[in-house]
């Protein structure tokens, strides 16, 4: 099973009058993470070949952050469906290991030409079960 990651350091806008990172700050650094990786399986560099569109997504903050920081987000695949896939996101402190924050996204495979959802081809279907985690371990990746 294959984790991507990716690395995020937190600016100062990204803080609010509390000095930690602001809670809707976290669903840039999901977005970045989510980017990031649909990159790395070869879609993204061209947008006009876009293909995905984010049906909902959650953050549950377990630590705060602060500005300064260097988070890592670890990624994996937890359900792929027919047309959508599901993928948990853990928020590191990059030196510590000290988790942060977990978030989960859904991704509908989408036809923005016919504005309808997708059956996910079996090429991407491939790519992302390298990615997808078992669920005893997604329990445990939760604690």
């Amino acid at each position: 099973m294959a984790t991507h990651t990716t690395t995020v350091n937190i600016r100062f806008c990204e803080t609010d009058a509390l000095g930690h990172v602001s809670n809707t700050s976290y669903f840039i650094y999901l977005e970045e993470a989510r980017i990031r990786m649909f990159e790395e399986l070869g879609y993204g560099s061209d947008i006009k070949e876009w293909r995905f569109i984010l049906a909902s997504t959650k953050c549950d903050f377990i630590n705060q952050a602060f500005f300064g920081q260097r988070l890592k987000i670890e990624t994996n695949v937890s359900k792929i469906g027919n047309k959508s896939f599901q993928l948990v996101h853990r928020i590191l402190d990059e030196k510590t290991g000290t988790l942060i924050a977990l978030g989960e996204s859904t991704v509908v495979y989408f036809n923005f030409e016919t504005q309808k959802s997708e059956p996910i081809p079996d090429d991407l279907r491939k790519q992302l079960e390298q990615y997808t985690v078992p669920e005893s371990k997604q329990a445990a990746k939760k604690e």
